[in-house]
């Protein structure tokens, strides 16, 4: 798909640099840093704005009630992690987990992953200190380094440049294996060779995956063979938040004149950027890509819509996504009102849960963590609401890796505190491991699938 030049893009006014940006580096240097984004304006586009229309239409289906969205990904994504091993494992958990809701709750499940870009993180701190030593905060590997050093956490405009080359690297990979038959279904079984043995969730899906082989040999025999059943359509996205890249990589589509940020598929604003005067609002009302919002528990009714009134003025089906982030404790008594004020108000968005970022607490051991069992009734608490008000819980936004490592407690091992230090990989927030993963999707399931809140909640915790 064409793009218009560089210089057409530079053209427009970039109305977000005149309003506060949060979360920004301090970059040392702004003259590199200008030098890095006008070398970002000249490199071809990551995603194509065809694509990002026909993921605008896939969320249209969920805002609509005829689809699920499964995001999900790394909390942080680091350059040593682009290897084809580690995003094969990461594509593998999502076509599984997707399959499974796809079989399981009998809907199309749009597949979007947190890859490919989500290299910037937001901190509630801009400084750590360990040991009497002060440092400026890790903000992914985009910005510094990971290790505790001076050198390693200056922020450094270069790394800019290694974020479209790892993300432009994972997509090729990603893209190779989604076209070159890795995503057929008739590999359901595969996805779980190196899994099945040792876990009962792998356990579980392979019974799955025998119901799905005896459907799809009887679908031959009747002659009936889809083209869709051999492939799938796989998304990226991730949080807009480094906003000078961002800008760097918007480009005109020449088809339309709209703006696009070519960086990714689909873009969020997080917790901290959502501010209504704020300069990440201003630059998402700008591209024409599909936009996520978190939304937090102390988002207000009359935020949600002023919002969607800055975001989604023309009320365009899947634009918008509300991605929720509550806690477990607090989502039954906040989510409602948002629900209905904005249903009453006519606007249509997808609604979708994450579960993850209200349930974080320090372990016993000092290691941040997450529990499974709040992350699960995060989950059903986000069905209850919607099943109550008649309205559609359209998706779920996880921190998962395809990787055996022990980041969260709980689940089908039943990882506790002190199982943590054995395989604590995260760069900056805890994930579910691949067993977990699985498992949530499988409850997941069986909650859409029951149609009402008391069937999911028993369904839970009789599997519990």
């Amino acid at each position: 798909m064409p793009f218009a030049t560089s210089t057409d893009v530079l053209s427009r006014e970039e109305s977000w640099r005149t309003l506060p940006a949060a979360q920004q580096p301090d970059w040392p240097d702004p003259d590199a840093l200008e030098r890095v984004c006008d070398e970002l304006r000249t490199y071809p586009p990551l995603v194509f704005a065809g694509e990002c229309d026909n993921l605008t239409a896939r969320l249209a289906a969920v805002a609509r009630g005829e689809a699920f969205l499964l995001q999900g990904g790394d909390c942080a994504e680091t350059f040593d992690g682009v290897s084809a091993g580690q995003i094969r494992s990461k594509l593998k958990t999502m076509l599984q987990m997707a399959a499974v809701l796809t079989f399981g709750a009998s809907v199309p499940v749009v597949k979007v992953g947190r890859i490919a870009g989500q290299y910037s993180k937001p901190r509630s701190q801009p400084t750590e200190t360990r040991d009497g030593v002060t440092l400026p905060t890790y903000r992914g590997d985009s910005v510094n380094g990971l290790a505790f050093t001076a050198e390693a956490r200056v922020p450094d405009p270069q790394r800019l440049l290694r974020m479209y080359n790892s993300s432009a690297a994972t997509l090729n990979l990603v893209r190779a294996f989604i076209s070159g038959g890795y995503a057929d279904l008739r590999e359901v079984h595969s996805w779980n060779q190196d899994f099945v043995r040792t876990s009962p969730a792998g356990q579980r899906y392979e019974r799955l995956a025998e119901e799905i082989d005896s459907a799809l040999s009887f679908m031959r025999a009747c002659g009936v063979d889809p083209t869709e059943l051999h492939r799938t359509e796989f998304y990226t996205s991730h949080e807009a938040l480094i906003l000078d890249y961002e800008c760097a990589m918007s480009r005109l589509d020449s088809r339309s004149n709209d703006r696009y940020d070519v960086s990714a598929h689909m873009l969020w604003i997080g917790e901290r950027t959502r501010q209504l005067d704020g300069a990440h609002l201003e630059f998402a009302s700008k591209v024409n890509n599909p936009i996520g919002v978190k939304l937090g528990p102390t988002t207000t009714a009359d935020e949600a819509l002023s919002l969607i009134d800055r975001l989604d003025p023309k009320r365009v089906p899947g634009r918008l996504t509300f991605i929720t982030r509550m806690g477990a404790e607090k989502i039954r008594d906040l989510l409602p009102r948002l629900v209905e004020k904005v249903t009453a108000e006519g606007a249509q968005v997808a609604w979708v849960c994450d579960p993850m970022h209200g349930n974080t607490f320090t372990a016993s051991t000092g290691h941040k963590t997450r529990s499974f069992d709040a992350v699960l009734d995060e989950v059903a608490g986000f069905f209850e609401v919607h099943r109550s008000l008649g309205t559609h819980p359209g998706g779920i936004h996880v921190e998962i890796t395809g990787d055996d490592v022990t980041e969260c407690v709980g689940g089908g091992h039943a990882l506790v505190a002190e199982d943590l230090h054995q395989r604590y990989e995260s760069a900056c927030d805890p994930r579910l491991n691949r067993s977990q993963s699985l498992d949530l999707a499988f409850l997941v399931a069986e909650m859409y699938r029951g149609r009402g809140t008391a069937a999911g909640v028993r369904t839970v915790q009789a599997v519990r």
